[in-house]
C-alpha cells in the first residue's frame, strides 16, 4: 500500500530527530513518506540536500536548534537542549503523529484528538546502554564528560516520563522491543526496517577480501576487524567515515584499506565482489548484514543484539557465522571457520527477502491505519 485513501487521516505529521545524512532511520522515514505522501515533516535540524529527493520534496519544519551556532556540524553538542526543542513543535492541526525516534522525537506534545505512534529505533542509547561508549574516558573530552554527568540523570528522567506520550510503540527488532520494555515499561510491536533486498542482484564473485560498511564510531567496534586482519595479513576493505577514522588508520596494517563514504553503487559493487561482510558491533538491528545476504554474501557477526535476528548460524539454516566474544582473536577464529563453510548465495538472498522494503511499507501502513480506526472509534466525534 503506497498511499492513504480519502477515509484515512489526511493531517499527518512525521517527527524525526534530524536530517544530516541518509542512514537507516532516514530510509525508514523515506518509506513512510511514500506511504503517506501528504504528511508534514518536523525535525530539530535539516541540512538541505543531505537526504533523498523523496524526503527533500516534503514540507519540512525545523526547530530553533537550526539557528544555533555551528549546529549544521556540531548539533550533537546541543543534546541537553533537544527535549525543549522538540516540545516547541506545534502539532495542534494534526490528527496522526508518527514519531521516528532514537533520541527525543517521541517527546513531542500532541493534541488529545491526535493518535501518536512511535517507531522506535532504540531508547536513547547515548544515555542508557551505550553511555560509556559515547562519554566514557577516551571517548569524549573532559568538558563534555563533566557536562554530561550534570545532565544525564535529568535526561533519563525526561526520557522515561515522555515514554507515556505515544499511544503505541513499534520496535525495529525483538532486541529493541526488550529494551523498550525494560527502560520504558511499555509493550511494542516489531516491524523490521526497510531494506532494498529484492532489488539487489545475487553475486557469485569472490575476490577474497572482507568488507565492512559502517560509520566509524567506537561502538561499531571496527577496531576488532582492523586488528584481526592486520594480524592475519588478510585484505579488509572499510567503507565509511567518522570520528574514529584516525585511530583506526593508526592501528591498521598494509592489508587494510579505507575508502571513506561511498555512494550506493560503489557499496553494492563491493558487496558483489567481497567474500564476506563483517559486523563486529552490537546493533539495534543492522541493515548492512541484510543487504549483504541479499547479494548472496555471508556475514560474520558478533552474537548480540539485532544480529541474532538477521544472521542465522544453525545446522538447519545458516546465513553467516556468529562469534561470542568481542575480541580480535574471536573474530579471527570466525573468519577461519567461514573459510571452511560454503553457503549458497541464493539461499542467503531468499532469506533476506523477509526484510524487504515493500513488506515494511505494507506492515507499517496496516498497523498505523488499524490503530487509527481503533482510536477514532474509541474517541468522541465532534
Amino acid at each position: 500500500m503506497d498511499t492513504v485513501r480519502p477515509e484515512h487521516p489526511r493531517r499527518i505529521a512525521i517527527v524525526h530527530e534530524w536530517f544530516t545524512s541518509m542512514r537507516g532511520g532516514e530510509k525508514c522515514v523515506e518509506a513512510l513518506c511514500e506511504v503517506f505522501p501528504d504528511a508534514t515533516l518536523f525535525v530539530l535540524l535539516h541540512n538541505k540536500g543531505s537526504v533523498s529527493p523523496v524526503i527533500e520534496r516534503m514540507p519540512i519544519h525545523t526547530s530553533w536548534i537550526q539557528r544555533l551556532p555551528f549546529a549544521a556540524d556540531r548539533y550533537r553538542h546541543y543534546l541537553p537542549l533537544f527535549p525543549a526543542a522538540v516540545r516547541s513543535f506545534r502539532l495542534d492541526a494534526f490528527d496522526l503523529v508518527i514519531s521516528s525516534n532514537h533520541c527525543v522525537a517521541k517527546g513531542v506534545t500532541t493534541p488529545p484528538r491526535a493518535l501518536h505512534i512511535c517507531y522506535c529505533y532504540t531508547p536513547m542509547r547515548y544515555i542508557w546502554n551505550q553511555y560509556d561508549e559515547y562519554f566514557g574516558p577516551g571517548r569524549a573530552g573532559l568538558i563534555t564528560r563533566i557536562g554530561m554527568k550534570l545532565v544525564v540523570n535529568r535526561l533519563r528522567a525526561w526520557d522515561v516520563r515522555t515514554a507515556a506520550r505515544p499511544h503505541h510503540f513499534i520496535a525495529i527488532s525483538e532486541n529493541v522491543r526488550q529494551r523498550i520494555r525494560t527502560i520504558y515499561g511499555r509493550e511494542s510491536t516489531v516491524i523490521y526496517p526497510p531494506v532494498e533486498t529484492a532489488a539487489l542482484p545475487v553475486s557469485t564473485r569472490d575476490e577474497g577480501f572482507a568488507l565492512i560498511v559502517s560509520a566509524l564510531v567506537p561502538y561499531k567496534r571496527v577496531d576488532l576487524a582492523v586488528e584481526a586482519f592486520t594480524h592475519l595479513h588478510r585484505r579488509l576493505v572499510i567503507i565509511g567515515d567518522g570520528p574514529d577514522l584516525s585511530r583506526l588508520r593508526s592501528m591498521a596494517g598494509p592489508t587494510v584499506e579505507f575508502l571513506g563514504w561511498q555512494p550506493d553503487p560503489v557499496v553494492r559493487d563491493h558487496f558483489a565482489r567481497c567474500r564476506y561482510v563483517l559486523f563486529p558491533g552490537e546493533e539495534d538491528f543492522g541493515i548492512v548484514p541484510v543487504e549483504a545476504m541479499a547479494c548472496g554474501k555471508p556475514v560474520i557477526a558478533y552474537a548480540r543484539g539485532g544480529a541474532l535476528e538477521t544472521v542465522l548460524d544453525t545446522p538447519g539454516l545458516r546465513t553467516g557465522i556468529l562469534f561470542d566474544e568481542q575480541s580480535p582473536a574471536a573474530l579471527a577464529r570466525a573468519v577461519e571457520r567461514a573459510d571452511r563453510i560454503h553457503l549458497d548465495p541464493q539461499v542467503l538472498h531468499t532469506f533476506a527477502l523477509r526484510f524487504d522494503r515493500s513488506l515494511y511499507k505494507q506492515r507499517m501502513a496496516e498497523f498505523i491505519l488499524h490503530r487509527w480506526r481503533e482510536f477514532r472509534s474509541d474517541s468522541p466525534q465532534p
